[in-house]
């Protein structure tokens, strides 16, 4: 179930890996384009003014890491001129994206998404409602906004599979600690059994 937070100002929700796989599929029913904006967000960690950058040309494969890198140009937490870093991408994502670039005759230079970064917004909100039709929680799924998408995949990887910060930082771009320290969420359930029983 969505997890939401809302004693704040801002309006929290964390979604585990199920739910982020309902919301990409609700997406890929209206557009193909936009499972993989949810994908870039919520697999690799992409905010949504970055989703419009990356295509194949941006794309390589790692020996040292074992897997997928993808350049994202992007915001500097630190502020000023926006920076470069490695992103790290799923084997099932980066199959997807190529899949989507063939059928769509994206050449290597062009962007995989083609869409502004309010479109990209208004397409996540979308494709949650689309969820919420379907699910008694539908509340919750109405609350989802793109940046939730990058809190959860980076608390499931800081707090879940506990990937240590510094890699996060790397792969997320976030300049200092205080900028990744508000997506150290509670863990769930699940994780605090997993810890307490080992």
């Amino acid at each position: 179930m969505v997890r939401v937070d809302d004693s704040g100002e801002i309006t929290k929700c964390w979604l585990d890996t199920d739910e982020i796989g309902r919301l990409a599929e609700a997406a890929a029913r209206t557009d193909w384009e936009r499972e993989i904006a949810i994908q870039l967000m919520a697999r690799c960690g992409l905010r949504a003014s970055e989703v419009s950058y990356p295509g194949d040309a941006e794309l390589r494969y790692s020996d040292d890491a074992d897997g997928w890198l993808l350049e994202v140009r992007g915001k500097n937490t630190k502020g000023g001129d926006p920076t470069v870093r490695d992103a790290w991408m799923p084997e099932p994502v980066e199959a997807n994206v190529r899949r989507f670039a063939r059928e769509r005759d994206r050449a290597t230079g062009e962007a995989w998404v083609q869409a502004s970064t309010s479109s990209v917004r208004r397409w996540v909100r979308e494709a949650a409602a689309h969820v919420a039709e379907a699910d008694p929680q539908a509340d919750r799924w109405r609350q989802i906004s793109s940046h939730d998408l990058r809190r959860s995949w980076a608390t499931h990887h800081l707090v879940e599979r506990q990937v240590d910060v510094r890699t996060m930082m790397a792969v997320g771009g976030w300049s200092d600690y205080s900028a990744i320290e508000p997506y150290l969420a509670e863990p769930t359930e699940a994780r605090i059994g997993d810890a307490m029983r080992g």
